[in-house]
């Protein structure tokens, strides 16, 4: 499969490498000049867990090949469309005219309606599919983070149809294990909500990889995730189809919060996974928490610790979201 990464973030890449490796043609989407920035190779250096629970190290210069314009007669057969959720409008954007006969998978963070925010994309050439992975690259250029076995697909109340298990496909073929997710609107909207008690407990801190081993921090994160489960509900998502998703905010944080501290102090995939997420100025953090606060107060929800790390993630001069 002839496959487009686009853009040259953290996620795109570290999947980027698991599927050339895995026999497919890999080439990356970039704005035009960046090419020559970012070189010829990639510094990887990755816990891959695919085959080994504790994970096995990758140190590696990977030779990766760059694009800078996207012709609609291109023979792509697969787009990884994976951006931050606040980048999705413009790159949707840029692809819809530009789609030819391929694939587009939508890999990432959605809090609109998942139609809405693929915009003049055309539907039929969708597939819905969320990382498990991550990282990103320090000041010295490394791309730093984690692998996990497997990845989520999902679908919008029907079966997936012929691209879309050609997708899942070409990620199997890789050595990732496949889970689904029928209602994939309700599962990316858990995680969000589940990604913004996390993040504003980090950007308070500094960082999120501050909250590693930290149980105080670690509770009031999981306090914060405890109360946006009412703005799910008020969305129209009956929690009870997401047990799994919001059980981590609903048991007792005597329980949960002790052992998220342990495992992120000892267990290396769960200290990789925070550590890779030191960038005291990333964007995509706060632009989550901006969107969760700002859909709280339209739907007259309370969310006090979401509020109180206000300051941390409002536009700078306005003091609001």
């Amino acid at each position: 499969m002839k496959i487009l990464m686009f853009g040259r973030g953290a996620i795109a890449t570290i999947y980027g490498w698991v599927l050339e490796r895995a026999g497919h043609d890999v080439e990356f989407y970039v704005r035009p000049g960046r090419a020559a920035t970012y070189g010829d190779a990639v510094d990887l250096d990755l816990l891959d867990t695919r085959r080994r629970v504790w994970g096995q190290r990758v140190v590696a210069k990977w030779p990766v090949r760059f694009r800078e314009a996207l012709e609609p007669d291109h023979d792509f057969d697969l787009i990884v469309l994976s951006v931050s959720h606040h980048r999705l409008a413009e790159a949707t954007a840029f692809l819809a005219p530009r789609v030819g006969h391929a694939t587009v998978l939508v890999f990432g963070n959605i809090w609109t309606e998942p139609p809405a925010a693929i915009g003049d994309l055309p539907v039929d050439r969708i597939a819905w599919g969320f990382p498990q992975a991550g990282g990103g690259f320090g000041a010295d250029g490394v791309l730093r983070g984690a692998l996990l076995p497997s990845v989520i697909f999902g679908t919008l109340g029907r079966p997936p149809t012929d691209r879309e298990r050609a997708v899942r496909q070409a990620f199997c073929k890789a050595g990732l294990r496949l889970k689904e997710r029928p209602d994939f609107r309700g599962w990316l909207w858990v995680h969000f909500a589940s990604d913004a008690g996390l993040l504003s407990q980090g950007l308070r801190l500094g960082s999120l990889s501050k909250l590693a081993g930290s149980r105080r921090d670690l509770r009031e994160g999981l306090l914060a995730g405890r109360e946006l489960l009412p703005l799910l509900q008020a969305r129209g998502l009956d929690l009870r189809r997401h047990r799994g998703g919001v059980l981590l905010f609903r048991a007792p944080t005597w329980l949960t919060a002790p052992a998220l501290a342990w495992l992120t102090a000892h267990v290396a995939l769960a200290r990789v996974s925070l550590a890779a997420h030191s960038d005291p100025d990333a964007e995509e953090p706060r632009e989550i928490c901006r969107d969760t606060l700002a859909e709280a107060r339209r739907l007259g929800i309370s969310v006090p610790r979401l509020e109180a790390a206000e300051p941390h993630f409002a536009r700078e001069g306005t003091g609001r979201v």
